[in-house]
């Protein structure tokens, strides 16, 4: 059996700067806020909006980081969805290095996978709320880009 998936869209999320949480318990702490952002595929686009949304990234210390993300999505139609996923991105400490200063890095040089989830109260978008999806991930020039998939 094989696994099928159809794309659903291709999200930017634009950030502002980083806030550093510091070492808690359950590992360091970086909040990234979201400034706004934007998404479009076949069945949907639209805005991220910036009033709602941020990554509360974590460093495990196994080296990997973990991803909490939520986001409000403005369908075009004015419809509200609230996108929330988990994640994972590793790299070599060299590229993780990088990452850091800034510096482009080509997203086939790490893994950033993650798991959206989508809950709307709009008709017109009521299926989303009953999707499995998936997405592939990497930093770009001013925030982070992602190739959203619904697994069919």
């Amino acid at each position: 059996m094989s696994l099928q998936s159809q794309h659903l869209f291709t999200l930017f999320i634009a950030l502002h700067p980083t806030l550093e949480l510091g070492q808690t318990p359950a590992g360091g702490r970086r909040i990234f806020p979201v400034s706004g952002g934007h998404f479009q595929g076949e069945r949907l686009k639209g805005k991220v909006s910036p009033l709602i949304g941020s990554d509360l990234l974590l460093a495990r210390t196994d080296g990997t980081f973990q991803q909490d993300v939520r986001l409000l999505l403005v369908a075009e139609d004015g419809g509200l969805i609230l996108m929330t996923y988990r994640g994972i991105r590793r790299a070599s400490q060299a590229v993780d290095e990088r990452l850091a200063r800034g510096e482009p890095v080509d997203a086939s040089e790490y893994y950033l996978r993650t798991t959206p989830y989508f809950e709307t109260a709009a008709p017109a978008h009521a299926w989303l709320n009953s999707i499995v999806a998936v997405a592939k991930g990497g930093r770009c020039p001013g925030g982070v880009e992602y190739e959203v998939f619904e697994v069919l």
